[in-house]
Formats: structure tokens, C-alpha cells, sequence
């Protein structure tokens, strides 16, 4: 089969085609025919080399997001049949091979039927930045209704799933952008107040949204100096959710204001081979809001084939995209 491949870490010109072997599925698999993936940070760190350690080996195909069609199942599968439309966010990384491919294999735990209302561009947008606003706006930080909950990114790939959930939680949602054209995506989304970050200090805007008293819950998808800026946001008693915790920070604000501290690293169940069932209910969880029109993706102007995934990682890199980047198959 054809597949973009990395044959060492670099910059984004070290994707080339290549002929692979066409994966098989082993029993709990299911065989996808790949029509779509997309472009996420940590797909870019495995490429530069940056994480390694949770590189899959050489000649490697990588992202984890993916759409298509069943195309065989393993033994033992009974939730799947060929020629279901589904999607998942099932490899990428070490021990597993990912989405750039004609083919690709998946745990079938990790897989969901595609939403029916969604192109295969626009499901294969939505997987790990779907189990990941989930597992921190719903499985811990459990927002409920009335909360003040600060997004900060609300229109990156992570946060503008984050921002919808917690709409959907009945919360009093509140994100932070770069630009007044993030400001009206997120608005679009269902941001009750956008935040200009580059034009307001983390103490005016707590003081003019919450009279001081700080967010009930703080959601940061960015990471270093946003985290510090999540600590100074957060309200006493307060919950910050973070998903970039790789850095050094000053805890005593926690301490001061007796936050909770969660981190989510949504690639564990891949990585450690246990919990993976529940990324396959939450994707089903998330396509009934999708079909119902409670959630939906924010994908960027800029779609891409997978012959063209340079472009589209120099894209991410560039931070100049609004949402979510889409690569089709064209193969």
C-alpha cells in the first residue's frame, strides 16, 4: 500500500511516499480503509523528534486521527462489520501504526461509527481533540451548570471542542483568543464572552467578568506561561485542567487558593494498552451530540492531501490556522 512515511526526525520536509506492507488485522482489530486524518501538536513533536520516546519505529507512519470504511475484522469482533463508516484516534505512535497510509489497523475498543451529519474530513478532525475537551471538561473537571469556565485557545484544535462541552454542561463559558477573527469563530461556537489575551491582562479580565473572584474552572489547551495564567484565573477552591504540563512552574498558587490540578494525557491508553474502551464510548457519546447539532468541528480554510502533510504540519507550526487541519486521502 502507499504511505507518507519519516525515515528520521526533522523538519516537515522529511515525509516522503513510500510502498509499505498493507497492515492485518489480529483478533479485536478492525482494517480501515483511511479516507481521512488530521494534523494535532503531538503529531508534529513525533516528527521534529521531540517526544521520542513515543515515536513509532523507523520507517514510521504516523497520526493517530482517522475516518474511513471497515474494510475486514478480525476475530471476535461483533460491533463492527465491513463497510461501516467509522472513526478513531488509534495509532500514530510507538506500536502502532498510523492513519497516513492507505490502510490502517485499529483496536476496535478505540473505534466509533463515524457521525452520519459529518464528511470524512470533517470526522477525521474530531477524534483526539474529542477525548481530550472530554476527558477534562466532563470526566474531570465535571462542570456543571453555571459554572464560570475559562477556555484558554478557544478556537484551537483542543479548545474549541472544550468551549461546546461546556456549553452543553450549562456552563457560562468564557475563551481566550489572539485575533477578533478567533473572537467571532468562538463566539459562533458558543463562547458567551471572547477574551483578546494579547490586549488584556489576566487580572483586568477577572476583575470585569467575575468581579475579582476568578473562573470556577480553567481549562488550559496551550501550556507553560498559560498555566500560570490559569493559576491567576482560577477562583479559591477552583479547578484547573491542563494538557500541556511538561514544564516548571511555581505550585504555590495552587496552595494559596487551594486548587485542584488536573492533567490529562489522552495517549495513555495507547501507549499502556488498558482503558481503551472508554475513548470508543466517548466518540459514540460525542456523535450522538454531533448528529443532534450540539457539537461540531471548527475546521481550518486549509485541507490538505496526504501527499501534502509537509504543508499542513508547516500550517500547524505556523499558528496561523483556526481550528482543526484536515488531510484527505486521495489515493
Amino acid at each position: 500500500m502507499k504511505a507518507m512515511v519519516i525515515r528520521r526526525f526533522g523538519a516537515p520536509e522529511v515525509f516522503e511516499l513510500a510502498e509499505t506492507e498493507k497492515p492485518v488485522s489480529q483478533p479485536g482489530d478492525v482494517l480501515i480503509k483511511v479516507a481521512s486524518s488530521s494534523v494535532n501538536p503531538i503529531d508534529t513533536k513525533i516528527r521534529s523528534g521531540a517526544v521520542a520516546a513515543v515515536s513509532p519505529d523507523f520507517p514510521a507512519v504516523l497520526h493517530g486521527d482517522v475516518a474511513g470504511v471497515v474494510e475486514e475484522i478480525g476475530d471476535g469482533v461483533t460491533s463492527l462489520k465491513p463497510g461501516d463508516e467509522v472513526y478513531a484516534c488509534a495509532g500514530g505512535i510507538k506500536g502502532l501504526g498510523g492513519a497516513l497510509a492507505e490502510y490502517m489497523v485499529a483496536d476496535t475498543d478505540l473505534v466509533a461509527p463515524k457521525p452520519k451529519n459529518l464528511s470524512m474530513a470533517e470526522a477525521g478532525a474530531l477524534p483526539l481533540v474529542t477525548i481530550t475537551a472530554w476527558n477534562a471538561i466532563v470526566d474531570r473537571a465535571n462542570v456543571r451548570p453555571g459554572q464560570k469556565v475559562l477556555v484558554h485557545g478557544g478556537t484551537g484544535g483542543v479548545g474549541h471542542i472544550g468551549v461546546q462541552l461546556a456549553k452543553q454542561a450549562g456552563a457560562e463559558v468564557y475563551a481566550t483568543v489572539s485575533t477578533d477573527r478567533k473572537a467571532a469563530a468562538a463566539r459562533e461556537l458558543g463562547a458567551d464572552h471572547v477574551i483578546l489575551y494579547t490586549d488584556t491582562s489576566v487580572a483586568d479580565y477577572v476583575a470585569e467578568y467575575t468581579g475579582g473572584k476568578g473562573f470556577d474552572v480553567v481549562f488550559d489547551t496551550v501550556g507553560t506561561d498559560t498555566m500560570d495564567r490559569s493559576f491567576e484565573a482560577a477562583a479559591d477552591n477552583g479547578v484547573v485542567v491542563t494538557i500541556a504540563a511538561r514544564s516548571t512552574h511555581d505550585l504555590s498558587p495552587l496552595h494559596g487558593k487551594g486548587l485542584t490540578l488536573n492533567v490529562v494525557f489522552m495517549l495513555l491508553p495507547l501507549l499502556r494498552g488498558s482503558g481503551r474502551s472508554a475513548h470508543g464510548e466517548i466518540l459514540r457519546q460525542a456523535g450522538i451530540l454531533i448528529e443532534d447539532g450540539k457539537l461540531r468541528p471548527l475546521v481550518d480554510e486549509e485541507t490538505f492531501t496526504f501527499e501534502d502533510v509537509d504543508k499542513a504540519h508547516a500550517r500547524l507550526e505556523s499558528a496561523k490556522a483556526t481550528g482543526k487541519i484536515a488531510l484527505v486521502n486521495k489515493w
